[in-house]
């Protein structure tokens, strides 16, 4: 009965989350620069994100957020800050010590900060609350049971994270990340100057 909704809902999920952006980042950040293991939980963590919109979507928060020009700077500086943050840090990188150049294991990362990274970066985006919003109140019908609404939700939660898992995959490959390897804070700086791009970008979205 609900299948051409959830169908319009996979196809709109699935434009707007192969689109690059802050998730994107910071998925290909970690994969490249902590394998595989960091990158799939960097992918959990923008799928848990997801949880978040959902949740508001669904118990009409997220309306409250889109007539509140307040509470909408509140989310958008808070994200902006934490994308200028995690930019700058990447931005400052080093080139690899000659033996950090030989092939071996990845640097460490704790899976609780690739998580939190993930997680963070997708659960602040306010341009996700908008599009929940939308998503919640244009594409679905209102009079969709909530049970129905929320396995639309978790759905989406876990087809974000395969897809970024697939991109963690994709850029943990040891080709990758070896042709990275030499270049290393070149990527790094290349990417921290994207989320600082994106941090900036997100700083001046306004509400209407």
């Amino acid at each position: 009965m609900y299948w051409t909704e959830f169908l319009t809902v996979a196809l709109i999920h699935l434009l707007a989350v192969a689109s690059p952006g802050p998730d994107f980042a910071v998925v290909v950040r970690e994969s490249v620069a902590h394998g595989s293991r960091a990158g799939r939980w960097t992918a959990v963590g923008v799928g848990c994100g997801i949880f978040v919109h959902v949740t508001y979507s669904l118990l009409g928060i997220g309306l409250i957020v889109s007539q509140s020009l307040w509470l909408f700077n509140a989310l958008k500086w808070l994200a902006a800050a934490y994308l200028l943050y995690i930019g700058i840090k990447a931005l400052r990188a080093r080139p690899a010590a000659p033996a950090e150049l030989a092939d071996g294991p990845a640097p460490a990362r704790s899976l609780r900060g690739a998580f939190t990274s993930g997680f963070v970066t997708n659960g602040l985006n306010p341009k996700a609350t908008l599009f929940f919003l939308s998503l919640f109140t244009v594409v679905i019908d209102p009079h969709t049971p909530l049970l129905v609404q929320a396995g639309y939700g978790v759905y989406l939660a876990v087809a974000t994270g395969a897809w970024f898992c697939l991109v963690a995959a994709l850029f943990s490959q040891h080709r990758v990340r070896a042709g990275f390897a030499r270049l290393g804070h070149w990527f790094d700086r290349l990417m921290g100057a994207v989320l600082v791009g994106l941090g900036i970008k997100l700083a001046f979205t306004s509400l209407r």
